[in-house]
């Protein structure tokens, strides 16, 4: 049996945890860093591209988030930009393709018009594209399978010359290579699954697995699901549980979308609303969803979590209210049960077939296929003091050297932000310095964005599908 000596440990070797050792390395004092992760490479679970939309999430298009949020997941976007940028991983890692929400109906139309005035602003580079418009960007949303132009009003917001996609596996893969060519100790443990982590009697943390123990002054679990389940053995974050929510996706047999198309968010569903995306691990064919499907698992294709998923919903009168909440919802039990029904064998396709067709009116059945094996798990957290669903990412801070971190979308977005977070924590509580003036040069400062028309063209042309 080994024993190993660190500073700091970080359990999970996926996007966030891998994001917080090159921070750590790169811009901190911090000598010695442990990563263990139970599975066999980095990175093999909900940050693999097949398993994610693969998309930059910066609050521009996305009719969920409010101008706040928005406003801080703008900067965390741009740090993953800029740190593939800096590294010259242009499509390699990251990619640009033109990206735009689409407004359905007189209704929507006018939503997406005034989310514009309000959003412009904080994006200049966001264009408005009215139907003719889009029959030169994405005609495929504008014409139906008999080749007549759509009868619904439709419009978009939208932009062109952006980096809009990012291969999170790449990414997470880099951000160790990068880590271990600065001044410190790293390394990596793969085949290597956490069983417990204990205060120790002297300081720090002994974390234990199958073959080793590990000392770490510091401890962060960046273990997506289960970084609450750990959370849980150790008597924290109990006044929480994890719902797991899997997305599916349909891939098309050729690339339909010269870009990201998203649609617009039912206010009522807490979960994410279908969107086509060019696939990068599929030559740009465009992949539809994701579904949202309520699954008693942690992990999506992996074994024996069944029985993990349980111990950490913490089932009792709290959570069973919270899940009344949701499901008393009308949209939301219907929205359950659709997507139940798109995972089902053959049926599937013509089912989602419909909801695919509001995005391209003239898909038909041959065109798609269920992904088999593409999606992941979101750990959705219930906040049982609340009564409710968390929507976000959450986060366990124990004040005693230890951090549980659940990310949820936009997480692999976030991950150089909520690193940021977690580094600022670890070397106030370690008496470590941190090089913010190097920090904000490499990866805050600056801005990549190309600004097409001036604003006010755009202005223009919403007052002229107004009128």
């Amino acid at each position: 049996m080994g024993v190993k000596n660190f500073e700091v440990i970080i359990v999970g070797a996926g996007i966030s945890g891998t994001a917080l050792a090159y921070e750590l390395a790169r811009y901190t004092d911090i000598k010695s860093i442990g990563i263990i992760e139970k599975y066999e490479d980095i990175a093999t679970l909900n940050s693999c591209a097949s398993s994610n939309s693969q998309t930059i999430h910066v609050g521009d298009i996305e009719t969920n988030y409010t101008l706040q949020k928005a406003a801080i997941t703008k900067r965390t976007a741009k740090m993953v930009e800029k740190y593939c940028l800096r590294h010259h991983y242009q499509n390699e890692i990251i990619f640009s393709h033109q990206k735009m929400t689409l407004g359905v109906g007189t209704k929507e139309v006018e939503f997406l018009l005034h989310r514009y005035e309000e959003f412009s602003e904080l994006f200049p580079y966001l264009e408005v594209w009215n139907k003719e418009k889009l029959k030169e960007l994405e005609p495929r949303v504008v014409f139906d399978e008999e080749g007549n132009e759509r009868k619904e009003e439709i419009v978009a917001i939208g932009a062109k010359n952006q980096w809009t996609t990012v291969d999170y596996q790449k990414l997470s893969i880099s951000f160790i290579q990068n880590a271990k060519k600065e001044n410190v100790e790293l390394e990596l443990f793969l085949n290597t699954k956490v069983e417990s982590i204990e205060k120790s009697k002297k300081r720090g943390y002994v974390v234990k697995t199958k073959n080793n123990t590990f000392y770490a002054d510091f401890v962060v679990v960046d273990a997506g699901a289960h970084s609450l389940f750990l959370a849980h053995k150790m008597g924290f974050g109990l006044n929480l549980g994890c719902l797991p929510i899997a997305g599916s996706f349909y891939m098309t047999n050729e690339k339909i979308l010269n870009g990201k198309v998203y649609m617009i968010q039912n206010p009522k569903l807490p979960f994410a609303a279908l969107h086509g995306d060019p696939d990068v691990l599929a030559g740009g064919n465009t992949r539809f969803g994701p579904t949202a499907l309520m699954l008693p698992k942690l992990e999506r294709y992996k074994k024996g979590t069944f029985l993990d998923f349980f111990k950490t919903l913490r089932f009792d009168k709290n959570i069973a209210m919270a899940l009344w909440k949701l499901l008393k919802e009308r949209d939301i039990r219907g929205y359950i049960f659709k997507n139940f029904l798109f995972e089902l064998p053959f049926f599937n396709k013509y089912f989602f077939l419909k909801d695919a067709r509001k995005i391209v009116p003239s898909l038909k059945l041959d065109e798609f296929r269920y992904a088999k094996g593409f999606g992941g798990v979101r750990p959705q957290v219930l906040n049982k003091d609340e009564q409710r669903l968390l929507l976000g990412e959450a986060s366990v801070y124990t004040g005693e050297g230890l951090i549980f971190n659940m990310t949820p979308s936009p997480g692999a977005t976030s991950c150089l932000g909520n690193a940021e977070r977690d580094l600022k924590y670890i070397v106030k509580y370690l008496g470590k310095s941190f090089d913010e003036t190097k920090f904000k040069d490499e990866l805050t400062d600056g801005d990549y964005c190309v600004l097409p028309e001036p604003i006010a063209s755009q202005k223009a042309i919403v007052n002229l599908i107004r009128a």
